[in-house]
C-alpha cells in the first residue's frame, strides 16, 4: 500500500480536478443559494454521469433477470452482471471472480459472515477480537453472533491519537481467539490502521482476519492477495457507485465451508420437498433476484476510479486533509479528534462552546453539507469525552476553497454563538 505521506508530494493540476468535477452533475447545484460544497464523502459519495447513464441504459435498453433467461435481454444482462463481478476482482487484485459475493453492502457483508461464523465455528470459550474505533456494523454482528453461541469479544484500545494500541502485539492473539475483524481506514478518525501487518500475525496463530474497507476502496490501492486477508468487505456507494450494492470478498475455502446465508431462488441446484442441493460458490451467497443495476453501476465506477488513476485521486485527497487539518488548527477552539501519523482524506472535530449540530446547521445554510454525530462509532466518541463530532471527509472532486468555505462557516459560527 502506498505511503499517504508521499502520495501528499504529488501535485494534482487545478486543471484536471475541474475536469474530474464536471464529471459529477450535482456538484453544479446551489443549496440555499450558494453553491453546493459536499463534505460528505465518508457516508456516501457523489455519482459521476457515467454510472448515471449506466443505469439509465440498463433500465432503458435491457433491464432483465440473470442466469435464468434463454432471451437475448436475459444473456446480455447476465453477461454484464459477471463481467461486473470480474471487474471488481481485478479492482481489489482477487485471484479469482469465484471469491466475490455481492452484496447490499458492508453491513450486509459482515453480517453474513457473522451469521456463518456463528453456525461453524463459534462457541463458548471463544472470543472475537475487534478494536476500539469500529463502526457498529461491525461490532453488532459480533455481539449478535457471541450472544447465540456463547463466545465474547476482546477489544483493542486506541490511543489519544487515535491509533490501535498495539504495544503489547504478541498478547493480542491466543488460542482461544476465532477471528479478528478490523476496520482499513476508520469512518470517524480517518486512521488507516496497519491491517496487512495483523493479518499476517493472526494467521501466525492460525487466526482468520475480516477486513471492514468501507472507507478504504475509494482513497487507497487495495491487493487483496498482498493483505492475504479471508474476508474483505465494502459498499459500491463510497466508491461513486450506487447505493444498495457491495461486496464480500472471501476466500474460496470459506465460501466452500459456509453454509448459506439466506435460501431462496439461484443459490440452488435443485430442490425437492427432502432435500435441497446448493449451488456453487459464489451463487450459493446470492439468494433471489440480485441488485443487477447496482452491480452494472458499481463495474462503471470502478472503471471511471481506474480511468482518473487511484495512487493520483489519493495524492488529491492527502493535500486536500493536510490543508484543511492546517486551517481548522489554526482556529481558536477548535479541537481535532484523530490526529494518527497516517490518516485518510477524514477530518473530525469540535469547536469550544458550539454543539457539532449547530454547526451542521450553521455550515448548511451555507450550502455547505458536513456530517455531525457520533458517526456510527460510539465507542470512539466514548473514548474522547465527546457525545459527537463534526466531520468532514474529501473525496476527489472537492477543491481547497470548498476548505475556505468550510472555515470561514465555522468562524462565522464562532461569531454567533461567542461574540
Amino acid at each position: 500500500m502506498t505511503n499517504p505521506s508521499l502520495l501528499a508530494s504529488v501535485t494534482v493540476p487545478e486543471e484536471v480536478v475541474a475536469a474530474w468535477r464536471a464529471d459529477f452533475p450535482i456538484l453544479h447545484r446551489t443549496v440555499y443559494g450558494k453553491p453546493l460544497v459536499y463534505l460528505d464523502n465518508a457516508a456516501t459519495t457523489q455519482k459521476p454521469r457515467v454510472v448515471i447513464e449506466t443505469l439509465q441504459h440498463f433500465y432503458s435498453e435491457l433491464n432483465s433477470n440473470v442466469h435464468r433467461g434463454v432471451y437475448y435481454l436475459s444473456e446480455q444482462a447476465t453477461e454484464l452482471y459477471e463481467d461486473a463481478r470480474r471487474t471488481v476482482q481485478r479492482f481489489i487484485g482477487a485471484a479469482s471472480p469465484q471469491e466475490i459475493v455481492f452484496v447490499r453492502g458492508t453491513t450486509e457483508a459482515i453480517n453474513l459472515v457473522a451469521h456463518c461464523m456463528a453456525r461453524t465455528r463459534l462457541r463458548a470459550g471463544l472470543e472475537i477480537l475487534l478494536t476500539q474505533m469500529e463502526h457498529h456494523s461491525n461490532i453488532v454482528p459480533w455481539q449478535l453472533a457471541a450472544e447465540q453461541t456463547g463466545a465474547r469479544l476482546r477489544v483493542i484500545p486506541i490511543t489519544a491519537s487515535g491509533e490501535l494500541k498495539l504495544d503489547h502485539e504478541d498478547e493480542l492473539f491466543t488460542e482461544r481467539t476465532a477471528l479478528l475483524a478490523v476496520v482499513h481506514v476508520s469512518n470517524s478518525l480517518g486512521t488507516i490502521n496497519p491491517v496487512r501487518e495483523l493479518i499476517g500475525k493472526a494467521h501466525e496463530y492460525g487466526i482468520p482476519v475480516l477486513v471492514d474497507g468501507a472507507q478504504a476502496v475509494a482513497h487507497l490501492p487495495v491487493n487483496i492477495q498482498e493483505l492475504d486477508c479471508d474476508f474483505y468487505a465494502f459498499s459500491g456507494h463510497k466508491v461513486y457507485g450506487p447505493t444498495g450494492i457491495g461486496v464480500l470478498y472471501a476466500k474460496r475455502y470459506w465460501l466452500e465451508e459456509f453454509p448459506p446465508y439466506q435460501g431462496g431462488g439461484d443459490m440452488i441446484r435443485s430442490v425437492t420437498f427432502e432435500r435441497t442441493l446448493y449451488n456453487e460458490v459464489p451463487y450459493k451467497f446470492e439468494a433471489g433476484t440480485p441488485n443487477i443495476a447496482g452491480a452494472i453501476g458499481l463495474k462503471a465506477a470502478l472503471e471511471y476510479v481506474q480511468s482518473l488513476g487511484l495512487e493520483r485521486i489519493a495524492a488529491h485527497e492527502q493535500q486536500l486533509l493536510a490543508y484543511a487539518t492546517e486551517q481548522l488548527e489554526s482556529i481558536p477552539g477548535v479541537r481535532i479528534i484523530g490526529t494518527a501519523r497516517h490518516k485518510a482524506s477524514i477530518v473530525s472535530f469540535t469547536v469550544e462552546g458550539i454543539h457539532p449540530h449547530d454547526l451542521g446547521t450553521i455550515a448548511d445554510r451555507e450550502g455547505i453539507a458536513i456530517r455531525v454525530g457520533h458517526h456510527c462509532t460510539q465507542p470512539v466518541m466514548d473514548f474522547f469525552g465527546i457525545p459527537a463530532t463534526a466531520r468532514a471527509s474529501f473525496a476527489l472532486y472537492n477543491t481547497p476553497e470548498e476548505i475556505d468555505r468550510l472555515v470561514a462557516a465555522v468562524q462565522k459560527a464562532i461569531e454567533l454563538f461567542r461574540g
